[in-house]
């Protein structure tokens, strides 16, 4: 890194400098219309398709995941399964434990484009990571992490804030 560059990025906020590589990652690689070329689904719709093959891999998915995972209302969350249903990506079954709960399961249409789903995260991985040693990458991800959970506690707290505001 160039001494100009250097001081330009050590001036920069975090806030920013994680913004600009969100949206960079958005744009260039982090698509999943990259890996999704079916006109099938619309941009939310394969970000959601995404999470659910993913998340699925390794716990069951429900409704209230994709809408806390998006940050989405439950009216959107169903109006976006109920296509995603209808095109034949996933389908709903009642949960094991509780009838009332629907699963979330993806079809064998689904789950034919996970491949290139985990392919593309895998190349985007590497990509990300080129150049920089191991530990630079460990330290980055605990500091991001913990970032994320200083955020959460912000809300909390206003969110706490703001109620005592209401009464």
């Amino acid at each position: 890194m160039g001494e100009e560059s250097k001081i330009k990025v050590e001036d920069m906020h975090m806030g920013r400098l994680i913004g600009i590589l969100s949206h960079q990652m958005v744009r260039n690689r982090n698509n999943p219309s990259v890996v999704m070329e079916s006109d099938e689904l619309t941009a939310m719709q394969k970000h959601v398709l995404k999470f659910i093959l993913l998340e699925t891999l390794h716990s069951d998915i429900y409704q209230k995941d994709i809408e806390e995972e998006f940050q989405i209302r439950k009216s959107t969350a169903t109006g976006i399964l109920q296509l995603m249903e209808k095109k034949g990506f996933i389908y709903r079954e009642c949960a094991k434990q509780d009838g009332r709960l629907k699963r979330i399961v993806p079809t064998d249409k689904a789950k034919d484009i996970l491949p290139a789903i985990l392919e593309h995260i895998d190349e985007t991985e590497r990509c990300l990571e080129k150049g920089i040693p191991r530990e630079d990458v460990a330290l980055c991800k605990r500091v991001l992490w913990m970032m994320h959970r200083n955020l959460e506690e912000l809300q909390r707290k206003q969110g706490c804030d703001s109620k005592k505001r209401e009464k």
